[in-house]
């Protein structure tokens, strides 16, 4: 009994702690991945401030540094190019022109480069996580952005989740105490090699298993549990790594579209109080639509491990509602962006992936059109609903075609895009039941299709 349950504690200890250090690290991505998207909001809005030094766009900046302050706990520092602080998030400002070109990550960011990372604060003496981005002005830098958090809240965070799983332990180490005790005799060849399984699992072998088909009934049945444990591990470590890439790019276009939306109501807030209501009541639909992505990419999370359900869904009438949100930046560039379809067209689809897909293909679009040019969202009902977005760029070869879905492949070796717009295009489309490819226009352009099953 006392090797059965000294084994016991074993599994437990050398499985606890690599999920501790994943627990540790995705808490910290998550936390970097959170600073370095609000980062880039505050850098927008700091633009004006910097550029005009206008006391209205600086007063502007502060309520919203402190206001982030206030939410998330993080502190904000804006600098100007020279390095010097020009806005903080403190209540006593006694930072302001302060000189924090000394910094090495506010020194990277003046020079262009976004940094991330985790240093010692020699005055605040404590371990800080921090992310640093350059304010730009067309392509001069204009100033930075800082923003720190304190890394102590993500180890208290994940020590409470530890205290939870020392519970857990502590439960089954009882519970193998009473086991052993009965068939401790029957079991110990079978543990011993189990224990070897566990290690080398511990050790980084995610693809060790244990064996199912020999032994007394009760270690099969722990070999099974113990190969599901692993799968489990192997598909959740996986899972979150692919959520994080894919909510960090999904979730960037609505919030530089909310940003404009706020930028375009501040300007109209003093001369045209009613069109700056309008903006912000779009800026509230978008906040929406944030949330409704989030919720997407949960659900979209799970569809490896669990089944998804589709409903009945317009098609045509979600294309049209995607053609109004992409008019404006559409017109920005001199590209026109019109549907064609029925009036109703019904598809079955998980909820928000069509609004998804559309998005992430005229994104696409939009980046490769010439001015002048037009994208059509073309919606063609039938035993399946066929939702194509046309446009009139460069396009790509039959055989870029067919790699374009692939995780982090992109048509060119810039660093527009992260690679992996088509990829949650593909994940969403087989979660519907449905699929996604690309077809090369004559003489030029592209067509990016989803193929929705039909709900008639």
């Amino acid at each position: 009994m006392a090797a059965l349950m000294s084994f016991t504690l074993i599994v437990l200890v050398v499985q606890d702690i690599p999920l501790y250090n994943f627990m540790r690290t995705s808490q910290r991505e998550q936390v970097e991945t959170s600073l370095q998207r609000d980062a880039f909001v505050v850098a927008g809005r700091a633009q004006s401030a910097l550029w005009t030094s206008s006391p209205q766009a600086t007063s502007f900046l502060e309520n919203t540094a402190r206001a982030y302050r206030d939410a998330g706990g993080a502190r904000v520092v804006v600098v100007d190019k020279n390095g010097v602080a020009i806005v903080t998030s403190d209540d006593d400002q006694s930072a302001l022109g302060s000189d924090y070109s000394t910094r090495p990550e506010v020194t990277s960011a003046l020079s262009g480069t976004i940094v991330a990372g985790e240093r010692f604060s020699t005055s605040l003496q404590e371990n800080l996580l921090y992310v640093a981005v350059p304010v730009l002005n067309g392509a001069d830098v204009i100033g930075a952005v800082r923003l720190t958090y304190p890394a102590k809240v993500v180890s208290d965070a994940v020590d409470a989740q530890l205290r939870m799983l020392g519970i857990i332990a502590v439960s089954t180490l009882l519970l193998a105490g009473i086991i052993g005790y009965i068939i401790a005799s029957s079991l110990s060849r079978r543990l011993r090699l189990l224990e070897s399984a566990t290690q080398k699992l511990a050790d980084g072998n995610l693809s060790m298993r244990a064996d199912e088909g020999s032994g007394p009934g009760e270690i099969r049945s722990l070999a099974t549990s113990f190969n599901q444990m692993a799968e489990r591990l192997n598909v959740l470590i996986e899972q979150q790594r692919r959520f994080a890439g894919d909510a960090s790019h999904q979730l960037r276009t609505p919030l530089t579209a909310l940003r404009l939306r706020l930028e375009r109501a501040n300007d109209l807030i003093s001369a045209d109080p009613v069109a700056a209501g309008e903006r912000l009541r779009a800026a509230e639909g978008e906040v929406d639509r944030l949330a409704s992505i989030v919720e997407g990419l949960l659900l979209l999370s799970r569809t490896e491990s669990a089944s998804t359900t589709s409903e009945s869904v317009d098609l045509a009438e979600i294309a049209r509602e995607r053609v109004d949100h992409w008019q404006a930046l559409a017109k920005e560039q001199n590209v026109s962006v019109r549907f064609e379809g029925p009036v109703h067209a019904f598809g079955l689809a998980v909820r928000t992936a069509p609004e998804q897909v559309i998005d992430n293909y005229v994104d696409n679009a939009l980046g490769v059109s010439p001015p002048g040019s037009r994208i059509i969202i073309r919606v063609a009902d039938g035993v399946d609903v066929k939702v194509s977005v046309l446009d009139e760029g460069p396009g790509l070869s039959s055989e870029d075609c067919a790699r374009a879905f692939d995780r982090f492949w992109r048509a060119t070796s810039d660093d527009r895009g992260s690679g992996l717009g088509l990829a949650i295009v593909s994940r969403l489309m087989f979660a519907c039941g449905g699929s996604a490819y690309l077809e090369p226009r004559s003489p030029r352009g592209l067509a990016a299709i989803a193929l929705f099953p039909g709900s008639n």
